[in-house]
């Protein structure tokens, strides 16, 4: 079903690496236009050259600024008319006890996983209500929906970031646009690297070692989500490795 996909404008923060980069070489292989933001402006620059991108599509951004992610999707826009599809995908993950009070973390964690998708939601959102189509995919976790010790504070954004999805569901009907909640499990990334605590770090290296599976992965589940017909609206996918029980 690639020709579902070929021809979509798709906005992919968080895209130089990690899930962001593998969804972006996916798409972009099916015949998608994607526009590229993550802070990193020399990685996004040198995927987009690699992928063949116009220029200015590689746009560099920090989701935790909302006129950063506005210049992202309004970019995307002024190169190819439209927006089809937007993915929040930029995330942390520093995990941590409560007890050692890592303030600065919490507020990164929130600034990034929940703010950051507000922030795209507000972006993309005006575009498509003109157009009067649009596929929003936001990307929560496996720990969204079972939160283990030391995963509280990334536990509660993944949460919010599901109700939050729910309930935009609900207010974008009248406008023809399709919601998507994306909870993965463990899949490579640099995710483990956010972590500030060397004993945690050191515990979820090791889990990650043992189940991740490739980012393909997590690029082909976008891709089923986006290639559905116009009337079909994927609202959530949970996904895991087969041999991860958490």
């Amino acid at each position: 079903m690639s020709e579902a996909i070929e021809g979509k404008v798709v906005v992919i923060t968080g895209a130089s690496s990690g899930l962001g980069e593998a969804t972006a070489r996916y798409l972009a292989g099916k015949g998608a236009k994607v526009v590229l933001g993550a802070r990193r402006l020399d990685r996004l620059q040198a995927l987009a050259q690699e992928l063949g991108l116009p220029n200015g599509a590689a746009v560099q951004t920090d989701v935790t600024d909302h006129e950063q992610v506005k210049n992202l999707v309004d970019t995307a826009v002024r190169i190819h008319g439209r927006i089809d599809v937007i993915l929040n995908n930029a995330g942390l993950m520093p995990h941590s006890p409560l007890e050692r009070g890592k303030i600065e973390d919490w507020d990164r964690m929130i600034d990034v996983n929940l703010k950051g998708v507000l922030y795209g939601i507000a972006a993309a959102l005006p575009h498509m209500k003109a157009q009067k189509s649009g596929h929003i995919i936001n990307v929560s976790s496996v720990a969204g929906h079972k939160v283990r010790p030391g995963s509280a504070v990334y536990a509660a954004t993944k949460a919010a970031v599901r109700m939050l999805s729910e309930g935009l569901r609900q207010e974008v009907k009248p406008y023809n646009i399709r919601t998507t909640i994306i909870s993965p499990g463990a899949v490579e990334s640099e995710l483990p690297q956010s972590i500030t605590e060397a004993d945690v770090a050191s515990g979820i290296q090791d889990f990650y070692e043992a189940y991740a599976i490739p980012a393909i992965n997590f690029a082909r589940v976008v891709a089923f989500a986006i290639q559905q017909p116009q009337e079909l609206d994927i609202n959530e996918i949970l996904f895991r490795p087969t041999a991860q029980e958490m």
